[in-house]
């Protein structure tokens, strides 16, 4: 883990790296935040080991709206191609996805607030996606927002499930993993998402993030550790 160096790549102001960052600066590993739908790109990457690509209310099938997706997906291949991990969440995974070859779509239904997801006998056996098990049997609690899916990369291991979304995580070769769930998210972040939102009951979603949290924290950084060591 000394020796990484973390670049990660924000689609949005408001979906930064949450728990991620507090795992970088907690262990002293060095990164950068690019927000890409200002910077539309960055250059000189090859000093950085790791790649993070957070979520978006955008959508992959959008890319003539917002250019700079094209640009974030070749920079996904480029560390891809050179055996240096990525690690994506919801619009990222789904952007990873893209970048493998895979189609993205939209989903047929959405999912908001915190939701349990199956997962695989190979998910179990990954050192790092084990980790978000509940009392280590296949289930995570997972927070999700998202309406958009994608059909499983040529190669990749799905390593999570669910009945409405076949597709909720993957991992490619050794170190590339794709969740469509939001394993960063802190109260404050939820709160800030949904404050005002239409159709959201934030009180009871703050209710169940109280009961989850602590233990969701825990796991995430042991998910974290593993992924940047």
């Amino acid at each position: 883990m000394k020796d990484a160096s973390v670049l990660i790549i924000k689609n949005i102001t408001t979906e930064g790296p949450g728990t991620i960052e507090d795992c970088l600066k907690e262990k002293g590993l060095p990164y950068r935040i690019v927000e890409f739908s200002k910077d539309g790109e960055v250059a000189g990457t090859g000093e950085y080991t790791h790649l993070v690509v957070m979520g978006g209310p955008m959508a992959v099938y959008e890319m003539d709206e917002y250019p700079y997706l094209r640009k974030e997906t070749e920079l996904i291949r480029s560390f891809i191609e050179s055996g240096r991990a990525v690690f994506g969440v919801c619009l990222g995974a789904q952007m990873i996805a893209h970048a493998l070859g895979a189609r993205v779509y939209p989903g047929g239904t959405k999912e908001t607030g915190w939701y349990k997801v199956d997962i695989t006998p190979e998910g179990m056996e990954d050192p790092a996606f084990s980790s978000l098990s509940v009392d280590n049997a296949p289930v995570a609690d997972v927070f999700q927002w998202h309406g958009d899916t994608f059909d499983l990369p040529r190669d990749a291991v799905r390593i999570a499930s669910s009945d409405a979304y076949p597709n909720q995580a993957f991992r490619y070769g050794r170190n590339v993993y794709a969740l469509q769930f939001h394993i960063e998210v802190t109260p404050a972040v939820i709160r800030e998402w949904f404050e005002g939102e239409e159709g959201v009951d934030l009180d009871r979603m703050l209710g169940e993030t109280e009961g989850i949290y602590p233990e969701y924290y825990r796991r995430a950084m042991k998910f974290y550790e593993k992924f940047f060591c």
